[in-house]
């Protein structure tokens, strides 16, 4: 299943599902969408925008011009564009704890858990380019502090989830580890793992896959 901001946001569409039918490449003129719908595909832009490998600053003025707006207009569904990056962060949240919630309710096995979490980790970053730049800080750079400060918050909570799921193999005595076993340990150096693939992934452009060798690479972290 492709977890994009994209398709997420077209399921809840009442109109085209792709920005590009009724969009200014089609007319000329920035679509009519609803309000729920117009913040949608501000917020698909910017993502989009994201995507470009030479990773300059984006501004209001650029997006707007993209969507063929004002930028007038872009405030009247957010407030700022911190607004704008809180909205890719609630994304990639929703997201990300969704699927791990998904992941520990079908598996048993705390080790196997993790290695389903860190793919999907490594498979979503590789699925939406632009919001790797927001999970590594990149895209926050001079950006409010506070967004820095809640994807910190993000990245922490999906170590605990870690945490947890070794924790709960540590206590059903999995006979494949060793008795001295760090649950804590080894949940930090695998999302420090995972945090290097997506830095990697962001600095070369999107051309190395964060999901290269990495099933042999997360079975070596968590022996």
């Amino acid at each position: 299943m492709q977890h994009t901001l994209s398709q997420d946001a077209a399921a809840n569409r009442d109109g085209p599902s792709d920005p590009g039918e009724t969009g200014p490449a089609a007319s000329g003129r920035a679509p009519r969408l609803k309000p729920g719908e117009r913040r949608v595909l501000i917020l698909q832009t910017l993502a989009a925008m994201l995507e470009s490998p030479k990773s300059e600053k984006i501004t209001t003025a650029a997006l707007a011009a993209r969507l063929v707006v004002s930028e007038a207009a872009l405030y009247r569904h957010f407030a700022s564009k911190a607004q704008m990056f809180e909205g890719l962060i609630e994304f990639i949240e929703q997201t990300v704890f969704g699927l791990i919630n998904q992941i520990t309710s079908r598996e048993e096995n705390g080790v196997l858990q993790v290695r389903a979490i860190v793919t999907m980790l490594l498979g979503f970053a590789e699925k939406n380019p632009g919001m790797t730049r927001v999970l590594t800080g990149e895209a926050l750079v001079g950006e409010h502090e506070r967004l820095n400060e809640r994807i910190n918050q993000t990245i922490d909570r999906i170590e605990a989830s870690i945490r947890q799921c070794l924790k709960l193999a540590v206590s059903a005595n999995d006979p494949t580890l060793p008795s001295d076993y760090d649950a804590p340990l080894r949940a930090n150096l695998a999302t420090t793992f995972v945090l290097g693939r997506w830095q990697r992934y962001a600095k070369t452009g999107f051309v190395k896959a964060p999901g290269d060798h990495a099933d042999a690479m997360i079975r070596i972290i968590l022996q």
